[in-house]
């Protein structure tokens, strides 16, 4: 059968794959363009295996809020300009809205469920997206957050941030309580930290640290020869410097470090006339904890020649 440019370039519009694979897929299947979509999505298959040692450390974080459900999500992809690309946009996009539909326990489960709309698993639609893109791609990680949130996304993906709430009428439904939120949002996107309060710190990272700073204490020639209970009274004044690092609440507040941003919280609820409560909070940054390889682009471009 003659494969005509016009079926080429129908095949290419439904898979985005590029000229030559379309051509070699139609004829292959003798010009049944359902055919040719499956012979594609199978070479798909052995595209990400052959892809799969690579590594994907850059990407993209992103939000999605449908009604009263909130969900956060970072794919993963192995550079910045596949993170850019118009079609891995909307595949994330697709997947918050499959996240937010089905409220998968892990990111197993999301893989095993049916890509949004669509008979295939979002397993298969990821294989057939790195077919399409060429380059590994990977479901790091997501989050479902009910409720009263606020969200920020940073830099276009790279960092995303979900902050929860409890807050009665008279709070949430003050028409400054979305900008004291966004407050909240970005003070957690531009100071990293672990915990929400004190209260949430558990009891042996609080030891731990206690031993860290006796330890420290005695260190020094200066206290060394201090008594015991002096010694656990410094401790006690200097474990306050860890909360403010570690804890949200007792950070200073981004816009007016002359309060706390618990502070900041009592002082919005009073001014609204009703209750607010931070209640959590969750942070992804984009790669964060991914080693990067690194690449010598003279050697890459040298073995490229010499093929």
């Amino acid at each position: 059968m003659n494969i005509t440019a016009s079926m080429v370039a129908d095949l290419r519009k439904k898979t985005g794959c590029g000229m030559m694979e379309c051509k070699k897929a139609l004829v292959e299947a003798e010009g049944n363009i359902d055919e040719a979509i499956k012979v594609l999505r199978e070479r798909g298959l052995a595209v990400a295996a052959k892809k799969a040692d690579r590594i994907a450390a850059d990407g993209v974080v992103d939000i999605k809020t449908i009604g009263n459900t909130t969900a956060m999500i970072e794919v993963n992809s192995e550079t910045d300009f596949v993170a850019k690309n118009e079609n891995f946009r909307a595949f994330v996009v697709t997947l918050l809205d499959t996240i937010i539909a089905n409220k998968p326990a892990d990111v197993d489960a999301l893989l095993a469920s049916k890509y949004l709309d669509t008979e295939m698993t979002v397993a298969d639609k990821m294989k057939e997206m790195v077919f399409t893109i060429g380059e590994k791609l990977d479901i790091r990680r997501f989050v479902v957050v009910d409720g009263i949130v606020s969200t920020y996304i940073h830099g276009k993906g790279s960092t995303g941030v979900i902050v929860s709430f409890e807050a009665d009428d008279a709070a949430k439904n003050n028409e400054g309580f979305a900008e004291f939120a966004k407050n909240i949002a970005l003070q957690v996107a531009a100071y990293p930290t672990t915990y929400l309060d004190r209260a949430s710190v558990p009891a042996s990272v609080v030891e731990e640290e206690k031993n860290v700073l006796i330890a420290q204490i005695k260190n020094d020639p200066a206290n060394s020869k201090k008594p015991d209970n002096i010694i656990e009274k410094m401790v006690i004044g200097r474990i306050g410097k860890f909360y403010e690092s570690n804890c949200l609440c007792e950070q200073g507040y981004v816009k007016d470090d002359s309060m706390k941003v618990s502070q900041y919280v009592e002082k919005t609820a009073k001014e609204f006339g009703g209750s607010i409560k931070l209640t959590g909070f969750v942070r992804f940054e984009k790669g964060e904890g991914i080693a990067k390889r690194e690449e010598n682009f003279a050697d890459e471009i040298s073995k490229m020649v010499n093929k």
